[in-house]
């Protein structure tokens, strides 16, 4: 029981985290770049996708603080 606690920890942890928001933000950004070349007059849906990649760059910021919090000066 103990090692399967380990691993649902394992799939929660801040690391996870990042590194599936950091995949999803790549994801993003690729599918911004494809959008603009395919559907350059399709303004709303390149803004919904830029802010959506926005707010992931937010999450992974949260995240990177929360790993390693600044030293006081």
């Amino acid at each position: 029981m103990t090692q399967s606690l380990q691993i649902n920890d394992n799939l929660h942890s801040v690391q996870r985290q990042l590194i599936e928001l950091r995949i999803e933000h790549a994801d993003m950004d690729d599918m911004i770049d494809r959008l603009a070349l395919n559907l350059p007059q399709d303004d709303l849906a390149l803004r919904r996708l830029k802010k959506r990649r926005l707010l992931l760059r937010d999450q992974i910021a949260r995240l990177e603080l929360e790993l390693d919090p600044p030293t006081p000066a």
